[in-house]
């Protein structure tokens, strides 16, 4: 009898391959080999702040939810440190500057709309988010720092200061997946929530591809 897989297992494989395709797309891959700029990771940084306004907005209503508000912690809370990020990238300022590129108001949308008729939709938008910051996105802010001479300034969306142990948060965070009240076609429907989540951020390193292109035309 072979062994039973666990749902974030389960989650974990199916995903496997849009999260390379996503840190693979080449706006992405040109930011970590070293071939992006400075100006390429604060485009970066200034779409996050829209997606982590909805994502964080839609947090606060999900604390009444009986199954979503067990995955939501206040340590994972992003939005203030991309805001100092963007105070110090582009000056205090930067709100009359930052636009959001059609995949990022396509992305929050989608957000917004799950989040206010689907638990199960929100916890994968939040799982896909969150999850990926406290593993490759450690990777990721280490370097940036390293590029581009920062200090805590610039790369604080990466750090986590109040999670001492981000493996452990995570192997929590999995089992509470595990613990979810979904029955197998819910379970389902998250893991294809996950995929879109994925295809968004995906599309979005497209995006901003387009718009780089477009401006050094």
């Amino acid at each position: 009898m072979s062994d039973v897989v666990s749902f974030s297992a389960a989650l974990r494989a199916r995903s496997r391959s849009a999260h390379s395709t996503s840190e693979h797309a080449g706006f992405m891959a040109d930011l970590v080999s070293g071939a992006g700029t400075r100006d390429d990771y604060v485009a970066l940084v200034a779409q996050h702040w829209f997606i982590y306004a909805a994502l964080e907005e839609a947090t606060e209503r999900m604390r009444v939810d009986p199954v979503a508000s067990v995955f939501l912690s206040d340590k994972l809370t992003r939005l203030p440190a991309i805001e100092a990020d963007l105070d110090f990238l582009i000056g205090r300022d930067w709100r009359e500057t930052v636009v959001p590129l059609p995949t990022t108001q396509a992305y929050v949308s989608r957000i917004r709309r799950v989040a206010a008729t689907w638990p199960g939709g929100f916890v994968a938008h939040h799982y896909t988010r969150y999850l990926g910051d406290l593993s490759g996105g450690q990777f990721i802010g280490r370097l940036m720092k390293r590029r581009f001479g920062f200090d805590t300034n610039g790369i604080g969306f990466y750090l986590f200061g109040d999670i001492a142990d981000p493996e452990e948060f995570k192997n929590v965070y999995r089992e509470k997946l595990d613990a979810a009240p979904w029955d197998d076609a819910e379970k389902e429907r998250v893991i294809d929530e996950v995929l879109v989540a994925y295809r968004f951020n995906t599309e979005l390193f497209e995006d901003l591809a387009r718009a780089k292109a477009a401006q050094t035309a």
